[in-house]
């Protein structure tokens, strides 16, 4: 029996989780370590013969405005940025992954802002530290993504109706694609959830079919064998 899995990753989603797992890496070396996560999925039954319909890689490209920056009071070219640089080149490498599909959605300019950290928020309150001690790695860059989940959502019905596929594997800790979730299972479409270790909303194990993550097979800091 031959299983065709479709991995569909919610590049936001992965690109936070697999900086916390594995570290810092340099666009082509974030591209491979996808690459070779995805391919662990299909890889993951060894008596089964599995083949990879495609990888659909969803994201938004990076975002190139000019933004207050409300440390230095002035105003600032995200584009010369090295996120802006960074996020470019590795959606160029992922263009040029075999069966990688970019869906790529578009970043909200109207919310468009600095916010402060959590922790930085904390030790400001609290006295610890001062309005005059912030730096820049205290605030973070708030971007609200549009058309992604509508995407994910979309290409997912489409491969069930379809029957393009028998499994479908979500790189995700999100909950919104439950409705489409539910539509597949209901084609006949065994879906997983990889939601990387984070932790998820013990009720969405109603919506899915099982969960596997594939973080432990991992080397932290460089490609796993």
């Amino acid at each position: 029996m031959i299983i065709t899995t479709a991995i569909l990753v919610d590049g936001a989603f992965y690109r936070r989780r697999s900086q916390t797992l594995f570290g810092d890496k340099s666009p082509d070396e974030r591209a491979e370590e996808l690459y070779e996560y995805c391919m662990k999925h299909v890889r993951a039954f060894r008596n089964t013969e599995y083949n990879l319909y495609r990888i659909f890689y969803y994201d938004c490209p990076p975002v190139d405005k000019n933004l207050f920056n409300p440390l230095s009071q002035k105003d600032e070219a995200l584009g010369k940025s090295k996120q802006f640089e960074w996020m470019t080149d590795f959606l160029e490498k992922l263009k040029s992954k075999r069966k990688f599909a970019l869906r790529l959605g578009s970043l909200s300019d109207t919310r468009l802002h600095y916010n402060l950290r959590y922790e930085s928020f904390k030790k400001l309150a609290s006295g610890v530290l001062s309005v005059k001690d912030l730096s820049q790695e205290d605030l973070e860059l708030n971007i609200e993504q549009k058309g992604v989940d509508m995407r994910i959502g979309i290409d997912i019905s489409s491969l069930a109706f379809k029957k393009q596929v028998s499994q479908i594997v979500l790189i995700s800790g999100d909950s919104d694609f439950v409705p489409a979730a539910k539509q597949a299972r209901r084609e006949g479409i065994d879906f997983i959830l990889d939601p990387m270790e984070a932790h998820i909303n013990l009720d969405l194990y109603e919506h899915i079919d099982g969960i596997r993550s594939k973080v432990k097979t991992m080397s932290k800091g460089k490609r796993s064998a």
